[in-house]
């Protein structure tokens, strides 16, 4: 299946070369599949975090948000289904001794082929798995001489199911049983949101339909972690989960999945970039799911799912704590006449993986250009076209020399400016190289202080995308930056 794989190589050079990721403890080597965010990094994850929980929490009276611990009880994971149905199908090379997940090995043979080739092997395995058919799956690989990419062999093990959790132990006094100490690292966000549904809905006094957002670290030991920040063994989601009466979660359903796709296109990438995948095999708590995909270098990849997780979670929860997690409900049930009363809600799920919503942008963003100059001659450049309301830096200010007052005038501006968005200021190199940088890590807008700033108190401003300049009044700048950011 086609990708373009020089692009997305281009994209991770350009990562590391500009500050926006690192691979963690790189110094010795690194550790597989866990990356460092830098300062521009940092700074662009923030935004499009604050972004999210802004257009949830803020923008909806019925959403708020909560920060739960990374560590919970044990008895959480059991109840969520996670001890016992968190694993993968893997597969082992005998040669190389080289665990993978079957699904990624398949998914990377495939993209490997034709189109139609690569469509068709992808099918068979969605089928397969919907049927748990591992035989059929082994088969699948040993038809399609999949090879391993360490031992160049196609000779592997039975198939078998691995655990993704990550045990630690918590305390540091001794017990009589080493399980009674054992916690995992949280696998996802959701259930710190669960197990706090009641308190949520008391204290904040919610209603239903009403909604949990959460962001925050979740942790899964991938045993192939690959395609850069796209699968990571540490990573960060952003998760909202709305509770509903029962019987009209099919329509709030649909609600989220349209109001969600909105929310990645106000950020003004195309349409055609993106697109639903429905769930063919469903998890044993779901009614429906989906996956927003979209088009990296590598191909479509899933960004967000959202999912109708019916009333599972709850009723676990409230299965294995024996505390009542339920709701009642006052309002008049037009077939009886009476209140609906006390139930146990079901639960719509959106959850995007903030690293993935990272890496969407710079792949969006990402674009090397030439230029052709008046005398004929051409140029190139590296631009990082971030919606201007996330990009790490919003404003450059950049005093054309270094001496006749010019850096006093351009600090004063950035003063003026900082304290309602960030500004970057720089007096080294000639302007043009200047330019050039602000460019790569995405600045949208850079003015330029010159002698003429001294006379009419004007300042150039360039714009990004298209390079144009014009002159305005340097008290101008902080209004017209604020209004195209927002």
């Amino acid at each position: 299946m086609a990708t373009n794989d020089n692009k997305f190589q281009a994209i991770i050079a350009h990562a590391k070369e500009y500050g926006f990721v690192f691979q963690s403890s790189e110094i010795y080597d690194g550790l597989s599949a866990v990356y460092d965010y830098g300062p521009w990094g940092s700074e662009l994850k923030k935004n499009i975090r604050d972004y999210w929980w802004k257009s949830m929490t803020q923008l909806h009276e019925n959403i708020v948000g909560v920060d739960a611990a990374i560590f919970m009880h044990p008895t959480t994971w059991k109840a969520s289904g996670h001890v016992d149905n968190f694993s993968d199908p893997m597969i082992d090379n005998k040669d190389s001794k080289k665990r993978y997940r079957v699904d990624h090995l398949i998914e990377a043979h495939a993209d490997t082929l034709p189109k139609e080739e690569g469509e068709a092997l992808l099918d068979a395995m969605t089928q397969l798995e919907a049927a748990g058919d591992f035989a059929g799956l082994k088969k699948l690989i040993d038809d399609n001489k999949i090879k391993c990419i360490v031992s160049g062999t196609s000779n592997w093990t039975d198939i078998r199911q691995f655990n993704l959790m990550f045990k630690t132990e918590f305390g540091a006094v001794a017990s009589t049983s080493e399980e009674d100490n054992i916690v995992y690292l949280r696998p996802e966000t959701a259930q710190g949101i669960f197990v706090n549904f009641l308190n949520v809905q008391k204290t904040a006094r919610m209603k239903i339909p009403f909604g949990i957002a959460q962001t925050g670290k979740a942790f899964r030991n991938e045993i192939v972690a690959r395609q850069f920040i796209f699968r990571m063994r540490e990573f960060e989601q952003m998760e909202m989960q709305f509770f509903v009466r029962p019987g009209t979660e099919g329509e709030w359903y649909q609600y989220w999945k349209e109001d969600r796709l909105k929310w990645h296109l106000s950020l003004g990438i195309p349409q055609d970039k993106f697109r639903y995948h429905d769930h063919v095999k469903l998890a044993h708590y779901a009614k429906e799911a989906c996956d927003i995909e979209f088009e990296f270098p590598i191909g479509f990849k899933e960004v967000e799912g959202i999912h109708s997780r019916s009333d599972y979670d709850l009723s676990q929860h409230q299965l294995y704590s024996k505390k009542k997690l339920q709701y009642y409900d006052n309002d008049i049930d037009p077939a009886t006449g009476k209140p609906f009363g006390n139930y146990v809600p079901y639960v719509i799920e959106t959850s995007i993986g903030l690293d993935r919503m990272f890496l969407l942008i710079l792949s969006n963003a990402y674009e090397e250009e030439t230029l052709t100059k008046e005398d004929g001659s051409t140029d190139s450049r590296t631009v990082l076209r971030i919606p201007p309301k996330i990009a790490p830096v919003k404003l450059a200010v950049l005093p054309l020399v270094k001496k006749d007052g010019l850096p006093e005038i351009a600090r004063n501006i950035m003063n003026d400016c900082r304290d309602e968005f960030y500004c970057f200021y720089e007096e080294k190199d000639a302007i043009g190289k200047r330019y050039r940088r602000m460019d790569a890590i995405g600045t949208p807008f850079c003015i330029t202080v010159d002698h003429q700033t001294k006379e009419d108190g004007t300042v150039t401003i360039r714009y990004r995308d298209t390079m144009k300049q014009e002159r305005l009044p340097a008290d101008k700048v902080k209004e017209l930056v604020k209004d195209r950011i927002r």
